[in-house]
């Protein structure tokens, strides 16, 4: 019982918490903080003193409390795999990065997490009725596999455009799928229309105190998992994950910056927090669709503004090549949003240069039916996929010259086009389009001068 005291004594507003626990065989494996957690808190408690800022019994705008995301970690204990850090020194030389692989979660994503511990505490009378959710694909699939396990009845409204694979693996997990015109947000405006004229229990997939303690069960995870990190890099697109991982670690360890990413055609977290209040979106576009979201929820805005030290966005270019880096070093497979972090880390978005950095790689549900347009936008983006315009002369030849140049410096020729049409200024000139393999940006930009000193006009 000695650790029971340790623990109430470190966290003296949460004994109804610990009532709950000692009331559970299965405390000491699954609900138990660790002894990082504990000193973790202390440090917390003196440090938000220090600065002034309130502690957790004291008045603060967020309703949350420590004590949930533990009950969630409890509920979540026999449902979740426990997703180890990877170590990936490749992701960025200048610091030292691990990545948080929730793409290798059940469902294949983070979502699992929230969806599961807010349908494990609806009521009686709630469940009984039934749960209705809106998602773009992720979220679907853990509210799916929440209410199965539970024998309750799932409506799910998704996208239109949401990916097949996700689609179809929510009708798998046992829900009844409603596919909606638009984007996330037109599915949520459509489930909650369900919810008032069916009585359904809506289980929103980012704007909620349970699904936010259960994405930030992640955080405690970090704590345990590196005691010393001193960053961690979350996508973001309503804001539920880095909301729940923010005020965990936070909490427990206030010197750990924790920034967010967003995609540069969805950054509704980005301008709402840049004009003091949260902003709808005319339109999101980006082949991140699991944090394609207008709107972000007025909780998540609430807790990123009191809690998140920075938002940054990333291109589609960089979102490509992350995935494609995770896919090719570290044989890991993850859709857009899941590659977020990475990307941000990878082209220097977030200052954490020299820092023990961990990346969430959030999800992995990528649609196969588009990874090889993916890849190749990674390949172009990381300068080893190259096409080159030129304009020669329209003589015997030219080509094999052309050729000779790029063969000799290693280049890889995979397609030539050769027109005569495109040149209006000079009749007897042609375009050459070549598209070519290289190893890099260096090697590519070392064949493009070798053919300018050649005498060729690069266009």
């Amino acid at each position: 019982m000695q650790s029971y005291d340790i623990f109430a004594k470190a966290f003296p507003d949460y004994e109804d918490y610990f009532y709950f626990c000692k009331q559970s065989t299965r405390f000491h494996t699954a609900a138990q903080p660790s002894r990082h957690t504990v000193s973790h808190l202390r440090r917390a408690r003196r440090a938000r003193r220090r600065n002034g800022c309130p502690v957790e019994n004291q008045t603060t705008p967020i309703v949350l409390q420590l004590d949930l995301f533990y009950k969630a970690r409890f509920v979540l204990n026999h449902v979740i795999r426990k997703t180890e850090l990877v170590h990936t020194p490749r992701i960025n030389p200048a610091c030292d990065v691990y990545l948080k692989p929730e793409c290798l979660q059940k469902t294949g994503s983070f979502k699992l997490r929230g969806a599961y511990f807010k349908i494990s505490q609806l009521s009686p009378e709630e469940q009984a009725k039934g749960v209705v959710a809106c998602s773009a694909g992720n979220h679907a699939q853990g509210v799916a596999l929440g209410a199965t396990a539970a024998g309750i009845k799932s409506i799910i409204c998704l996208p239109e455009g949401a990916p097949i694979s996700k689609v179809e693996a929510t009708k798998r997990l046992g829900a009844d799928v409603r596919l909606v015109p638009g984007v996330y947000d037109d599915a949520y405006q459509h489930a909650l229309q369900l919810r008032d004229s069916e009585g359904y229990a809506f289980i929103h997939p980012f704007n909620d105190e349970c699904v936010i303690a259960g994405q930030g069960t992640i955080g405690l995870e970090l704590l345990e998992q590196l005691p010393d990190v001193e960053a961690v890099v979350v996508p973001v697109g309503g804001g539920g994950l880095i909301s729940g991982v923010a005020y965990a670690i936070k909490s427990l360890n206030p010197a750990v910056k924790v920034y967010g990413v967003q995609a540069e055609g969805a950054a509704s977290m980005v301008d709402s927090l840049h004009e003091g209040h949260t902003l709808k979106l005319a339109e999101v576009s980006t082949i991140a669709d699991g944090i394609a979201v207008k709107e972000p929820g007025d909780i998540t805005y609430d807790i990123c503004r009191h809690y998140v030290d920075d938002i940054v966005t990333v291109s589609e270019d960089e979102i490509c090549a992350a995935i494609l880096q995770l896919l090719e070093t570290e044989k890991m497979v993850a859709e857009g949003a899941g590659a977020a972090a990475v990307a941000a880390v990878m082209y220097d978005k977030v200052p954490v240069r020299g820092k023990k950095t961990i990346c969430i790689v959030s999800g992995g549900n990528i649609d196969v039916t588009i990874l090889s347009r993916v890849i190749n936008r990674g390949l172009s983006k990381s300068g080893r996929l190259v096409s080159l315009d030129m304009e020669l002369d329209d003589k015997p030849g030219q080509l094999v010259d052309v050729c000779s140049v790029i063969a000799r410096l290693g280049g890889n020729i995979t397609r030539v086009h050769h027109d005569r049409t495109l040149n209006r200024k000079k009749v007897n000139a042609c375009i050459l389009r070549v598209g070519l393999e290289t190893r890099n940006q260096e090697h590519a930009d070392q064949i493009r001068l070798a053919l300018i000193e050649k005498g060729y006009n690069i266009l």
